[in-house]
């Protein structure tokens, strides 16, 4: 049995995928009865656990070959990361008390970076769960090729793609959530035990890479508007952001090229142009 948590998300909604196609018996990790509805006609088991709830959580983790975690995203964390060491604290007590064969845990590029930004919380994660003793794999990707969602309606109405990464011509890691959910799989099934494993994309991709892409598939000129640096904290303030500062701190990782994989990264096959037709075909939120 392999539980997923996550699994309402892309990320670890890959990984149910991809472990139900090899046949496995997956046990899903959901807030509500309602949220697992699909997820049990799809011939699940669903447990009923809040993320914060370790006692919850023990018993949903219990009998298990495998348990997926993951971190849920705080884009405007409050400071020193209360919100996440929370959640931290509440998955560390699960997985030591339910002891399961297999962990796979869900953390980022840049994973190891101990300054200042918002993927601390992902390091820290690292910290406590690798502390465990479990027999755990921590798996880092890159930046995810679907927040490019945001990108869609001003590349169909304006032929403009924003980008907070710049200069526009610099490759980051990217890789598809696809990818990703193929990853975790291999991991819970491999006999191996990397301690971590850094995930990409079958390229880089700058902002003028997703603006060449959008112009292939919509089939005409798209132009790449740089957002500058000195207006993102007054514009995330007016999107009600309170605590910006991680989430600048972070872009600029990416920009300045310190947030960086540690190691050799492994190379998915799901590229940029496949990701976006999705995206395009999908009904907007």
């Amino acid at each position: 049995m392999y539980v997923i948590t996550g699994i309402t998300g892309q990320v670890g909604g890959a990984v149910a995928e991809n472990l139900l196609a090899e046949g496995k018996q997956v046990r899903a990790v959901v807030r509500n009865a309602g949220k697992g509805t699909a997820w049990a006609e799809r011939g699940c088991e669903v447990a009923l656990a809040d993320i914060n709830d370790a006692d919850a959580l023990t018993r949903a983790f219990a009998g298990a070959t495998g348990v997926f975690v993951m971190l849920p995203p705080i884009f405007d964390p409050s400071p020193g990361f209360p919100e996440a060491e929370r959640t931290i604290e509440s998955i560390g007590r699960a997985l030591l008390a339910a002891s399961p064969g297999r962990v796979v845990c869900l953390s980022t590029i840049g994973g190891q970076v101990e300054r200042p930004n918002l993927l601390n919380q992902l390091h820290r994660m690292e910290k406590v769960i690798g502390g465990l003793k479990l027999r755990t794999t921590f798996l880092r990707p890159g930046w995810f090729m679907e927040n490019c969602v945001w990108d869609v309606a001003t590349a169909r109405e304006r032929g403009v793609v924003s980008s907070f990464l710049q200069p526009r011509e610099k490759p980051v890691p990217m890789v598809a959530t696809e990818d990703i959910g193929k990853v975790a799989t291999e991991l819970f099934l491999s006999a191996e035990t990397p301690g971590v494993v850094e995930l990409e994309g079958p390229e880089r991709i700058s902002p003028d890479r997703i603006a060449a892409a959008f112009a292939q598939l919509l089939g005409k000129e798209i132009t790449v508007e740089i957002v500058p640096r000195d207006s993102w904290e007054p514009l995330f303030r007016a999107q009600g952001m309170k605590n910006p500062e991680p989430r600048m701190q972070m872009l600029d990782g990416f920009n300045e090229g310190w947030i960086e994989f540690e190691g050799n990264s492994l190379k998915g096959t799901t590229t940029l142009v496949t990701v976006l037709r999705k995206l395009m075909a999908e009904p907007a939120a």
